[in-house]
């Protein structure tokens, strides 16, 4: 089954990546090409390799917060995240503001055990997004893609959807009971990025 994505949807962004707009005034590919030159971004290896396996048609620039959009795909986590591998990235956002903080609120948890810590203190953006397309539909179905302690099998499912050609996928929040999520595979497909407020 599919569905529209939720609208708008809300995206929490660390505050200590600036909201540096180096695509927002490109207009063309090979001047996008040059901007991430230039900004260095194709001097990781890995930013590099990602760029590569994300189509040409699918880079966003020449709009608001376009450099927001591409970093979702070009910055990935190394282990990956819950519907994409480590090799390229995704735009994750929740259906709602809630969600989003229980979701961010999970993973510094997390960090501030592996690092020992009681505590951290960060300060987050928030950015709401109208995301295009029909997105695969798992929400109330699916248990072992929504595993609280693995994403072995929502990568594997999430990688054959982004093969397949497909949007992304519309799942459960696991950490906010009720909430749900979206993973959106298309860059081109993220649209109307505007930031809203700071927590």
């Amino acid at each position: 089954m599919h569905a529209p994505a939720p609208q708008p949807s809300h995206r929490l962004i660390p505050s200590r990546f600036p909201p540096i707009g180096l695509f927002d005034s490109v207009a063309t590919t090979a001047d996008a090409e040059a901007v991430m030159e230039l900004a260095g971004w194709t001097n990781d290896r890995l930013v590099r390799q990602r760029l590569a396996r994300l189509p040409q048609h699918e880079w966003v620039f020449g709009r608001a917060n376009s450099s927001i959009v591409m970093a979702a795909f070009l910055h990935a986590a190394p282990g990956g995240s819950r519907f994409n591998g480590p090799e390229l990235g995704a735009w994750y956002a929740a259906a709602s503001l809630v969600t989003a903080i229980a979701e961010v609120g999970h993973h510094l948890r997390r960090e501030a055990l592996a690092r020992g810590v009681e505590t951290l203190h960060r300060t987050f953006r928030s950015y709401t997004a109208r995301l295009a397309g029909s997105y695969r539909d798992i929400r109330g179905g699916e248990p072992e893609l929504h595993a609280s302690d693995s994403y072995a099998a929502g990568q594997a499912f999430g990688e054959g959807l982004r093969a397949a050609g497909e949007d992304g996928v519309l799942y459960d929040s696991v950490r906010h009971r009720g909430g749900s999520n979206v993973c959106a595979y298309r860059p081109s497909h993220v649209l109307d990025v505007l930031q809203a407020q700071h927590l």
